[in-house]
């Protein structure tokens, strides 16, 4: 007697099973799922010569429909403020993991499934891979990055004399009016230094090595992939003595 890869097929199809997963959270089991299950291969070609040729393009045009779906993704749909305030994920154990942990989605839909999970999962791990390339982008543009420290500089001097020299409550109006002054300065001196080149830099390059990431990484469960480490360091250990 053989059952289907739904060991509830019998009472329960298979769109509403996946949609129960996917509201109780349980988004690797689809992902495993869905890695598992055979890909679809072309059953009309007669020709064995032109096997490969169709099978490389079908594959070339399945992951080509893949990438275009994320295009029209929102990463951020499913990013909460719960999600921000978590501890920031191991950058071994977890965010970069095993080399067994990456795999191309076998389509659209598992796809932008694993973009969202990640996103929420590692979304510290990306806000600190921007700031890490905002950092390089400074650092190559050292025009840009005396401006940001003489905008700093400005903003702190004016802070210094206002607590001082209380200009708030002997000259409001000239606070005010240093305020708004400042902020032109800032504005003028961020624009001459191209800050906002090395800015655009570095939020093109952390995006794409988000959503690259987020849409290889697996959606493996934390706990398996620490258990599976700590087990392999228990080894190793026993194994030195």
């Amino acid at each position: 007697m053989s059952f289907s890869r739904n060991p509830l097929s019998l009472s329960v199809p298979d769109p509403a099973f996946e949609t129960w997963l996917r509201d109780r959270g349980y988004l690797e089991i689809l992902d495993v799922s869905s890695s598992s299950s055979p890909t679809p291969t072309p059953t009309t070609i007669t020709s064995s010569p032109t096997r490969p040729i169709t099978a490389f393009y079908a594959r070339a045009l399945c992951s080509t429909r893949t990438l275009l779906s994320l295009l029209s993704l929102n990463p951020f749909a499913k990013l909460t403020s719960e999600d921000l305030s978590k501890d920031t994920p191991s950058w071994t154990a977890l965010f970069l993991a095993r080399p067994d942990s990456y795999a191309y989605p076998p389509g659209p839909t598992q796809a932008r499934m694993r973009v969202q999970e990640n996103v929420r999962r590692y979304a510290r791990n990306y806000a600190s891979l921007f700031f890490v390339f905002l950092a390089c982008s400074l650092y190559r543009m050292p025009v840009a990055l005396l401006g940001l420290v003489a905008s700093l500089a400005l903003w702190e001097g004016l802070r210094y004399c206002k607590d001082a020299y209380e200009w708030e409550v002997r000259y409001p109006s000239v606070s005010n009016f240093l305020v708004r002054l400042t902020l032109f300065a800032t504005a003028f001196i961020l624009y001459w230094s191209n800050v906002q080149i090395a800015l655009f830099c570095a939020i093109c390059v952390s995006y794409a090595v988000m959503i690259l990431h987020a849409l290889l990484r697996k959606l493996s469960p934390p706990n398996q992939v620490v258990a599976k480490d700590e087990s392999k360091r228990s080894q190793q250990q026993k194994k030195r003595r």
